[in-house]
């Protein structure tokens, strides 16, 4: 009597194939073989830090708050992949304006207010180590908020921020990380020899 043992058997709970994954992303079978890679990778390296301290980073939780579509307080493989998508040089820049404007979105109402961007604006120059007075960071806040509220109603609707940063579009080139464009390539550590060619997605 023998056992059957699928292709996906050797992977955990969350893995999702990567014929799948290259189809709904940037990414071609190849990169998605080598962010498993790296997946797992990171996933160790995570792991092994758990019993260390971990500075608490609103920047940094916000992300992994993204990147966790289904909420349960864990980045699985596919959220991975689909979530680093946004940041591939091939992705719309719809996707990565969205993205943008959702991070900026803590409380997630579907608008951005002005305690939220400053908020942001905070844990962005304190990831930088830049330190900028409180008066000065109120009037970044209020010229961005001059500048985007087209409707003065107090707070940015996506539309609103649509429009923003398409006129200030270095808003989101921190969107665009061009190692993804062949990861193959820019980390071939990540490499595996993959049993499917790309050509036949």
């Amino acid at each position: 009597m023998g056992c059957f043992h699928s292709k996906t058997s050797r992977y955990y709970p969350g893995y999702e194939e990567p014929t799948v994954l290259a189809a709904e992303t940037p990414f071609t079978v190849s990169e998605v073989e080598a962010l498993h890679e790296l997946y797992k990778k990171i996933s160790s390296s995570i792991i092994d830090l758990m019993g260390s301290f971990i500075r608490r980073n609103l920047f940094a939780d916000r992300i992994f708050d993204l990147f966790d579509y289904k909420r349960n307080g864990v980045i699985e493989f596919g959220e991975f992949v689909r979530s680093l998508g946004v940041f591939h040089p091939n992705a719309p820049v719809a996707d990565k304006v969205a993205f943008a404007f959702r991070l900026y979105d803590l409380r997630n109402t579907g608008y951005i207010e002005k305690d939220e961007l400053k908020e942001m604006v905070l844990a962005l120059l304190h990831e930088s180590d830049l330190v900028l007075s409180e008066d000065f960071v109120e009037m970044i806040v209020d010229k961005t908020f001059c500048d985007a509220d087209t409707k003065g109603d107090g707070r940015i609707d996506l539309d609103e921020w649509k429009e923003f940063v398409s006129k200030n579009p270095s808003l989101i080139k921190n969107m665009t990380l061009p190692y993804l464009k062949d990861i193959t390539l820019a980390f071939p550590s990540f490499v595996v020899h993959s049993e499917i060619d790309d050509s036949e997605v």
